[in-house]
This record gives C-alpha cells, sequence and structure tokens, in this order.
C-alpha cells in the first residue's frame, strides 16, 4: 500500500482516503488463517481443501461500498452453494475507532442478512497483512491448488446494481468450476481504505 507514514488529522485523512487494489500476483499461494467466526466457532483455512475455489472476502459493516454491494454478494453466495466452493468474509477494520466494525456487531449482522458464508474477526489485523488487503471489499479468488486465480472488482457497477453489465468475480469462478483459468484481464476493485490500528499501520 503506498501510504505515507503521518501522524495526527493528516494521517487519519489518508487511510481514510478511496483504495483501489493493486494488480494481482497470481498464482500467489493462500495465506494461512484461523480466525472467530461471528456466527460461532473458528474457521481454518484447512476447512476448505478439496474444494474447486476459495473466495476470500475483505469487508466490514459500515463501509458504503461494501454496503452498496452486500445484497449482490448475498446472491452470489446463495447461487454458489451447491458448488465446490468456500466463502469466507473477513473484517479486519479497528473497531475502537470503528465501533460498528465491533464483533458483536458482526454478529448483529450475520443475523440481519442471514449470511451463507462465515463472517470472521481479524482483531490483530495480521490475516489481512499476510493478504496484503487495501480496502472493504478486497476479493481474493483462489484455485482448487489455493493459488490466487482472480482478485479484482466484483462487478462494473459498485454503486447501481441495475447498470452492471459485467459480473466479473462470478465470470472468474464460473471458469475455475468449468475447468478453466479466469481472465487476466482484471479490473481492481475499489472501496474504503482498511481502518488499520495505529501500530499496525506503522509496520507497514
Amino acid at each position: 500500500m503506498n501510504l505515507e507514514k503521518t501522524s495526527g488529522q493528516d494521517w487519519k485523512s489518508e487511510i481514510m482516503a478511496l483504495t483501489h487494489t493493486p494488480a494481482p500476483e497470481i498464482g500467489t499461494p493462500c495465506p494461512d488463517f484461523e480466525l472467530p467466526s461471528a456466527q460461532g466457532g473458528v474457521v481454518t483455512r484447512e476447512q476448505f481443501k478439496g474444494k474447486n475455489a476459495l473466495l476470500i472476502m475483505f469487508i466490514c459493516n459500515h463501509c458504503p461500498y461494501v454496503l452498496a454491494v452486500e445484497d449482490r454478494l448475498l446472491e452470489l453466495a446463495r447461487g454458489l452453494q451447491k458448488e465446490s466452493v468456500g466463502l469466507v468474509a473477513i473484517s479486519a477494520n479497528d473497531s475502537e475507532r470503528y465501533p460498528e466494525d465491533s464483533f458483536e456487531k458482526m454478529k448483529s449482522r450475520t443475523v440481519e442478512k442471514n449470511y451463507p458464508f462465515p463472517y470472521l474477526y481479524d482483531e490483530t489485523q495480521q490475516v489481512a497483512r499476510s493478504f496484503g488487503a487495501v480496502c472493504t471489499p478486497d476479493f481474493f479468488l483462489y484455485d482448487s491448488k489455493m493459488k490466487l486465480a482472480y482478485r479484482g472488482r466484483l462487478d462494473d457497477s459498485w454503486k447501481d446494481a441495475a447498470a452492471v453489465h459485467s459480473r466479473d468475480l462470478a465470470l472468474a469462478i464460473e471458469a475455475l468450476l468449468g475447468g478453466r483459468r479466469p481472465t487476466t484481464d482484471q479490473k481492481s476493485s475499489m472501496g474504503c481504505s482498511i481502518k488499520w490500528k495505529p501500530e499496525t499501520f506503522g509496520q507497514m
């Protein structure tokens, strides 16, 4: 992430800025993770071994970019329930400064929207760092060997579902399920920057 280390109000405004995901590093292994789920229990990467695809989504409760696409994400996820696809959402935002993203609020959100995938809490932000996540939403799609196959946008109209013409993420998943590789022409996702804790931001 190309953010300068600043202090005071400048630092706060910098991390609030609109952020785009970088070019995907295709073939990168899926980082390990073991995180508590808002629906109960702990979820690990190893639970998804044997799937034809694994989608990791960095989201949160309050981001307007996530809220704008949330119903589309849920529709996509529910349409994949009978497919060999693992789906995981992770929130890594600093909940002390953004209480709407607290673990308790995450639990409420999963009930309110009936999430069909586990919603995990990365309190230390170490998992987000290991993935190189930069914003919400940030999508990482892995193949059956847990190698990165797609990192890009959900579709071509983040704000207006009625204006969608290209369902990029869904097409990438369909390609993997059909034994093909997703296109390498991957358009970046965009959203609010992950709300890093000051100590985490200082390590970046």
